[in-house]
């Protein structure tokens, strides 16, 4: 085959609809709060745990969203679940029940 001095990148691309889809629709079954949710950040401005970790509310709530599970229980259990988050939020999630009810829910 003959070189023209380029090469096709593979494709970087997600596919959202290979996630579990059903396992969302349970959390969300279980906190209804959690699509009221602006993402305005709120929440992670004021974590504890986000101050000695890498924990990161909003990019876990993100996760949730894309229905993108996988290894997200290892990064729910640096919650320290001092309620900093819910207090701030101007929407009014119950984020410290969505928190224990991914960490229930969650596979390993």
């Amino acid at each position: 085959m003959k070189s023209f001095g380029y090469t096709i990148n593979a494709d970087r691309q997600i596919d959202y609809d290979v996630n579990d889809h059903e396992l969302i629709a349970r959390i969300r079954e279980m906190e209804p709060t959690v699509d009221i949710c602006i993402g305005c950040g709120s929440c992670t401005a004021t974590c504890t745990a986000g101050s000695f970790t890498d924990f990161n509310i909003r990019r876990i709530h993100t996760f949730l969203r894309r229905a993108e599970t996988l290894g997200l229980k290892k990064e729910l259990e640096k919650c320290m679940f001092c309620g900093k988050c819910q207090l701030v939020c101007p929407r009014g999630v119950n984020l410290r029940n969505l928190i224990l009810v991914m960490h229930a829910l969650l596979p390993e």
